[in-house]
């Protein structure tokens, strides 16, 4: 699903330069949850946005869905990313003049689909927030504005899931709730989930963990795996 190869990213501020990622490689297979670990600065973040195409590297080449991203111009960039890619912040991201359902309805719409308003308000059902649809993101907690993102995020069916820091600005029980939910509904999508994050309970819930430490991978480490999210909690416990 996701090859990286030697990436690396420089900043550059008149004659000085920061190198945020240096000569990152990896892969992560189809259908496989991984976790980006490292402390603030690491450049994990940086990374998960070059993977998803959001910004370009300075070296190094990106094969999502066997697509080199580094040869796609702007415009195919959005292409791929409104086909194939779904999106969780740390911050939501709602457009807050819109309510919750028509906050989920926008990636469809972007495709120039029409009537998508059932699927819309079918997948808020699901993640709990069936009587909310009508409400704007100022009339929604923490938590439910991340299950509305959730929602948004897995309606065009994405074969990639990118989540940055998702239970980030979240309490303890509310992050455990969004979490059990966003495994849930990715396992149901069979969808490959790569994921920025600094909570290590979180990222041993994935089959891999990769670490990086001043923009240098220094571990790339799969986890036992077994068929279900239920069992490897279970185990835990």
């Amino acid at each position: 699903m996701l090859k990286v190869e030697r990436l690396t990213k420089i900043y550059q501020s008149g004659s000085h330069s920061l190198t945020v990622l240096d000569d990152v490689s990896f892969s992560v297979a189809s259908g496989e949850a991984c976790s980006l670990v490292g402390p603030s600065g690491s450049g994990k973040t940086t990374l998960l946005g070059l993977c998803a195409g959001l910004d370009r590297p300075s070296r190094g080449e990106i094969t999502l869905e066997n697509v080199e991203l580094t040869k796609l111009n702007e415009d195919q960039l959005s292409d791929l990313r409104n086909q194939i890619v779904g999106f969780v912040f740390q911050s939501f991201q709602l457009i807050p003049t819109l309510t919750a359902v028509e906050n989920v309805m926008v990636p469809l719409e972007l495709r120039g689909e029409r009537s998508v308003e059932k699927t819309a308000s079918d997948l808020l059902d699901l993640v709990g927030l069936g009587d909310r649809l009508d409400h704007y993101p100022t009339q929604l907690s923490g938590g439910e504005q991340q299950r509305v993102a959730i929602a948004r995020a897995f309606i065009n069916q994405p074969r990639v899931l990118f989540a940055d820091e998702p239970t980030g600005n979240l309490d303890e029980d509310t992050s455990e709730t969004i979490s059990d939910l966003l495994f849930d509904l990715n396992q149901q999508s069979r969808t490959t989930l790569i994921m920025a994050t600094h909570d290590l309970n979180l990222a041993n819930r994935t089959d891999r963990i990769i670490s990086l430490r001043g923009g240098k991978l220094v571990e790339n480490r799969a986890l036992q795996t077994t068929d279900t999210d239920t069992e490897r909690k279970a185990q835990r416990a």
